[in-house]
């Protein structure tokens, strides 16, 4: 599937230092270690709507991410999936009478125009479950090979008690998750199961829905085994990072590393997980279940400056949750437009202790809220006036291009 468009950056002074990132499987900072390749995988929407600003929030963090590794001398193999075929995209299309492919394909473009738009790096490879059948079926294979799935009226189910780790990513009790499996798209009263909390694999054909002719039978893929069969194929066992969502702590993460570890037979799924809170809107999280949803692409058809809310976004630490308001969008307009007034002048302060304070704010866990400071006070001091050095607002037009994304 086709990516969008990368936006250029400058190579800076010297090299930032090592990135380090909250751990959800530890609960701690650790320290990132990639080699010369830093490999990151990122999952992706459900294209029947696109990218609402909890999305834009999750993709906007894990593109710093990337830009801390290649800034520390790393080259990044980043991979996104798209699931463009599941449950909700099918009740969409019907809903609105057209059909499941035509709504994908719509949506898909949508959101690969506001990631342009907000000047997220993309993925080396951006790969949906429908280019992707053959590859799940192979894992779903394996994963029966090794005995940790079975058969219920056809359909393919993974066996929780196969997966003799299972938890050791959500740390979360047995109650804790039959209560999320069953609010995130799980099937807990389903009767036939061996467990509860064993999840499809594979759904065989229903009346009216698309449907794959495989070794499996006809069918399509169950939610979380495309990321893992997707993942282990472009990035390999043990990757650097896995990363989404609180959302997607449990299952979908937890239930891909099961489903991972399983067909591999050795190793963890990725060395690190780690997730982005969610945004909310009036106090509730911004979700399509609720339908309060502030949309990227409308943000900008409604004349917003993409930067402002790149800028509204960064201002916010990933691991708290926060609400999107109005007045967001006009603070984060008003403190870029500060730093394009003095990013234009003909000289400012000496930007290279810029550099260094942001480069140490976005490698201790992505400290954005202080990496933005920087740029007020340069900002504030070279509006000021006085003597100043002429190749100054040039380095910080770039340190906030290359490091936060943002052009001035």
């Amino acid at each position: 599937m086709r990516s969008w468009s990368a936006s250029d950056t400058v190579r800076l002074p010297g090299n930032g230092g090592p990135l380090r990132l909250h751990d959800t499987v530890t609960g701690t900072l650790r320290t990132t270690s990639p080699g010369p390749t830093a490999r990151m995988y990122v999952c992706g929407i459900t294209p029947y709507d696109a990218a609402h600003l909890g999305h834009a929030f999750t993709y906007l963090v894990f593109d710093l991410v990337n830009r801390v590794w290649r800034d520390a001398g790393h080259d990044v193999d980043y991979v996104q999936n798209i699931t463009d075929i599941d449950d909700p995209l099918l009740e969409r299309a019907e809903a609105n009478g057209e059909d499941w492919r035509a709504l994908a394909e719509r949506e898909i473009e949508v959101f690969r125009a506001d990631m342009a738009e907000l000047r997220v790096l993309p993925p080396r490879s951006f790969v949906g479950v429908v280019e992707s059948i053959d590859l799940i079926v192979e894992l779903i294979e394996r994963i029966r090979a090794c005995g940790a799935a079975y058969d219920l009226d056809g359909d393919i189910y993974f066996a929780a008690e196969s997966a003799p780790r299972f938890g050791e990513v959500s740390g979360l009790d047995r109650e804790e998750m039959l209560e999320l499996f069953a609010e995130r798209g799980g099937d807990p009263q389903r009767e036939g199961k061996k467990d509860p909390l064993d999840w499809l694999l594979w759904r065989a054909e229903r009346p009216g829905e698309p449907a794959w002719e495989t070794s499996l039978g006809r069918g399509r893929p169950g939610w979380h085994v495309e990321c893992s069969a997707i993942s282990l194929h472009e990035l390999g066992v043990g990757f650097d990072l896995n990363g989404g969502g609180t959302d997607l702590v449990f299952p979908h993460h937890e239930m891909g590393a099961a489903e991972a570890r399983c067909a591999i037979g050795t190793g963890p799924h990725a060395q690190l997980y780690s997730h982005v809170a969610m945004v909310g809107l009036g106090g509730e999280k911004m979700s399509k279940s609720r339908g309060n949803l502030v949309f990227v692409s409308r943000l900008r058809a409604q004349g917003a400056d993409p930067m402002a809310v790149r800028t509204a976004m960064l201002g916010h630490h990933y691991r708290e949750p926060w609400d999107w308001s109005d007045a967001e969008l006009t603070a984060a307009a008003e403190r870029l437009e500060r730093w394009r007034a003095a990013a234009a002048l003909p000289s400012g302060p000496d930007a290279m202790p810029v550099l260094h304070r942001i480069r140490e704010a976005l490698a201790d866990d992505l400290d954005t809220a202080s990496a933005l400071a920087e740029l007020d006070s340069w900002a504030a001091a070279a509006l000021a006036g006085g003597a100043g050095d002429t190749s100054a607002p040039v380095l910080v037009r770039d340190t906030a291009d290359t490091l936060l994304g943002l052009r001035l």
